[in-house]
């Protein structure tokens, strides 16, 4: 399964971007600021553009299996997950299936049917996300 996001809305806030599973709309995406390449404020920044595989992990933090982004350069437990703002990302990815400036809604309805798209693929498949602008 091929998961794309593609960043659109760009604030010293947060990127609001638009996910695509199989080339179909899926959500809306919510991530830290895009920063300059080999810039990083910790806790503060979207993870570089590229692709990178997936898998369900058990998240410490939430207490429950989550999607895990594989080898980002620079960052490490890069997870996919409800959200409604920058300040709850720590340079995950939320989903949420709606949006406003630095905001996504209904976070855990978006969530909860990517998710099961991601553990029906992972059956039979690999799962990757790729990163880029539109």
């Amino acid at each position: 399964m091929n998961l794309k996001v593609v960043r659109k809305e760009f604030t010293s806030t947060s990127t609001i971007g638009e996910m695509f599973t199989n080339g179909e709309f899926e959500c809306f995406t919510l991530e830290d600021t895009v920063r300059e390449v080999g810039v990083k404020v910790d806790g503060k920044t979207a993870i570089p553009k590229g692709t990178y595989e997936v898998t369900i992990t058990f998240s410490e933090r939430f207490k429950r299996p989550l999607p895990l982004l594989m080898h980002v350069p620079m960052f490490v437990g890069i997870r996919i997950h409800p959200l409604n703002t920058a300040a709850e990302t720590e340079v995950c990815i939320g989903v949420g299936q709606t949006k406003a400036k630095d905001f996504i809604g209904k976070s855990v309805a978006a969530f909860d049917i990517l998710f099961g798209k991601i553990e029906a693929a992972l059956k039979t498949e690999k799962v990757f996300v790729e990163v880029t602008s539109a």
